[in-house]
């Protein structure tokens, strides 16, 4: 399934410069339910950054199933969602087929600059690269975690043959790979491909100050996992580190909330009244008010992941001034350079350690992390810079400037 480097293709910028400054940019993902997780936001919101910023886009993507199309402008961008077609096409219905995206996406090809897809494995991240070719356009594409061994791990067999089949031509044929961290720049080159990479990172909106703080007098204690509940999340082995505290701490809570998947969260809860755990809540998902509350009432948030290309999650608990604790599988090694947090390696016993170290705090040192971490935020982690840095890469494309430091060739 791994691309072959001697591939490589030809990487100038394709297009004659534009007479206008202004970059026309088509956004394409196969759907943006928030149970999928990070991209139902990075996405649209880089979206609206960029409008921001000068550009004119439009955000293509497959409605949720048995969801209409719809046609809207919000946030400076234009934002399509098209029928999905899994009772007209079983087969093809399972991999996000939408015969109206590709119309559309056809149609919308010929006014665009560049074209920017979002994700792999599913038709309408094959169905971009075609279209993008024949229009010659260029494709810049983001894998958003799905290169990583964790998620190569899921599904192999079938990905290994759709790779073979149509993905792999089409990633080998972007202009450009977009990471969101350096660790998946590496995991997009241990995967075979050559293609340039831009490192940009997702940004993060800061969520507004509450009229009223949380109080804390009060005598419990939270820490906080909030996500897909997957087995690539790591969660079992939350659960099992937290069997080692429990009793320690009988002031503290642990939550685990977020979307249920692969019958996941039964497994937790399982293994959870194995080891009669007390004070263990697995949780539905929590979005918009209810996510952002739930962040500030926790005293520290917990990433166990094996695998992740950038988890906006762990931003938005250092936006609400949460001290993370994270495994290596998550590139958040600034957790302990801008002393906000601890990055950990995988396996039970570090979460154990990390736990400890974190309970035995008091509220007022975890709360100085917090605020730490909100600063680094801040200072590395806004959309209008994210924006700057991704227009950067589309100016490169299209006008043949010098490469944006931010883009790697080795």
């Amino acid at each position: 399934m791994r691309a072959n480097p001697a591939a490589r293709l030809d990487y100038l910028p394709r297009m004659h410069a534009p007479t206008s400054t202004t970059v026309r940019a088509i956004h394409v993902i196969a759907g943006l339910d928030p149970a999928h997780g990070g991209p139902s936001y990075t996405v649209p919101r880089l979206c609206s950054a960029l409008a921001q910023a000068g550009a004119e886009v439009a955000l293509l993507s497959v409605a949720l199933r048995d969801a209409g199309a719809s046609d809207t402008s919000a946030n400076g961008y234009r934002d399509r969602r098209f029928p999905w077609d899994h009772a007209r096409a079983p087969v093809l219905g399972q991999l996000r087929y939408s015969s109206g995206l590709v119309h559309g996406l056809r149609q919308a090809a010929g006014g665009a600059q560049v074209i920017h897809n979002h994700g792999l494995w599913l038709m309408p991240n094959v169905q971009v690269g075609w279209i993008s070719a024949k229009a010659k356009k260029p494709l810049v594409i983001a894998p958003r975690g799905m290169l990583g061994p964790a998620a190569l791990a899921f599904s192999r067999k079938k990905k290994r043959l759709f790779w073979h089949l149509a993905q792999g031509a089409v990633a080998r044929g972007a202009a450009c790979v977009h990471a969101t961290s350096e660790q998946e720049y590496q995991e997009v080159r241990a995967f075979g491909l050559a293609n340039p990479v831009a490192i940009i990172p997702n940004g993060i909106d800061l969520p507004a100050v509450p009229s009223s703080p949380m109080p804390t007098n009060h005598e419990d204690r939270t820490v906080l996992s909030l996500g897909r509940i997957h087995p690539k999340k790591g969660l079992d082995r939350l659960v099992r580190a937290w069997a080692r505290v429990e009793a320690q701490y009988p002031t503290w809570q642990l939550r685990i909330v977020g979307p249920n998947e692969v019958g996941h969260a039964e497994e937790l809860r399982a293994l959870a009244a194995t080891f009669r755990l007390r004070r263990v809540s697995i949780e539905g998902p929590a979005y918009g008010d209810s996510k952002l509350s739930a962040m500030r009432a926790a005293d520290v948030f917990v990433l166990p992941s094996l695998n992740e290309n950038f988890a906006i999650t762990v931003a938005e608990a250092l936006a609400a001034g949460i001290p993370v604790i994270a495994t290596k599988g998550a590139p958040w090694s600034g957790l302990e350079a801008e002393s906000c947090g601890w990055w950990i390696d995988h396996g039970v016993e570090p979460l154990v350690a990390a736990l400890a170290k974190s309970m035995s705090m008091p509220r007022t040192a975890l709360m100085a992390m917090g605020a730490k971490g909100k600063a680094w935020v801040v200072r590395d982690f806004s959309w209008d810079r994210v924006a700057r840095d991704m227009l950067d890469v589309y100016h490169w494309l299209l006008h043949g400037v010098q490469p944006p430091a931010l883009l790697r060739f080795d």
